[in-house]
């Protein structure tokens, strides 16, 4: 499957990303203070209609409930390597 550069920037995607097969999609938010930015955030993924992962990394250090899986991830915990 190509990744159409249009359906990103139309939804505001931060970033997509390719390794091979794998694909991934990310949006990045300092915090998630407000109901508005959270919505936003995670209505954005609701639009893409495939099944790679997506998430949404910010400096919240508690995750919110993650909602048709997509998932908030602590920053710092997305950049350790294990």
């Amino acid at each position: 499957m190509r990744l159409k550069q249009d359906q990103l920037k139309n939804n505001k995607i931060d970033f997509a990303a390719r390794r091979d097969r794998e694909t991934i999609y990310v949006q990045v938010r300092y915090f998630l203070k407000e109901e508005t930015i959270i919505e936003r955030k995670f209505g954005n993924f609701e639009k893409i209609k495939d099944n790679y992962p997506k998430m949404v990394i910010s400096m919240d250090e508690f995750n919110y409930n993650s909602k048709n899986e997509i998932q908030q991830i602590y920053l710092k915990d997305f950049l350790s390597v294990e």
